[in-house]
């Protein structure tokens, strides 16, 4: 039995919608939709922290607590810092900050808890690039220099001089045949 004209595209048409919500399934753009948040560092517990008592505390109770520090300062080794932060994917899969926090220890040379801080994304400061470029040694080559460069340094592979491709050496330090 064969159906009538409209119906038949009506047939055709119906499914179109259908298969273009699995084609952008298949794309990963749902994510948009339900984006995925991720922990990175080290999540510190609030009963743990509550442990740590300055001036009595030491570093074996920090470490038993919360595990090894993210980071140490740069310049103090008395200093640990357990940096945690929580992302989501935004559109185009770019991560987004949703929430950052950073546990400051600061301990005596003996190995003493002296404080504990603990500091927000709101603590953080914006640090502008520095202007201008570091200059390096050569020659300033403009952008037709740049595009032109190469061409005709190169031959295609396989021909006499190319040095590889042909199996037969002919390259710089081959075997002479």
């Amino acid at each position: 039995m064969r159906l009538p004209g409209p119906i038949r595209a009506t047939c055709l048409v119906l499914p179109l919608p259908l298969l273009f919500a699995l084609a952008l399934g298949g794309c990963g753009v749902t994510h948009i939709f339900n984006p995925t948040h991720s922990r990175r560092g080290a999540l510190v517990e609030a009963e743990a922290l509550k442990q740590l008592v300055p001036g009595t505390s030491t570093r074996a109770d920090a470490t038993s607590l919360l595990g090894s520090p993210t980071a140490r300062a740069t310049f103090d080794d008395n200093t640990w810092l357990y940096i945690t932060q929580i992302t989501s994917t935004r559109i185009g899969r770019t991560p987004g900050v949703t929430m950052q926090k950073v546990l400051v220890l600061k301990f005596e040379p003996n190995g003493t808890l002296k404080s504990l801080s603990q500091l927000d994304r709101e603590d953080g400061k914006q640090i502008a690039m520095a202007p201008g470029a570091t200059p390096s040694p050569g020659s300033e080559a403009s952008f037709m220099q740049q595009l032109l460069g190469n061409v005709g340094r190169f031959t295609p592979a396989g021909l006499p001089g190319a040095g590889g491709g042909s199996g037969f050496g002919g390259g710089l330090g081959g075997p002479q045949h």
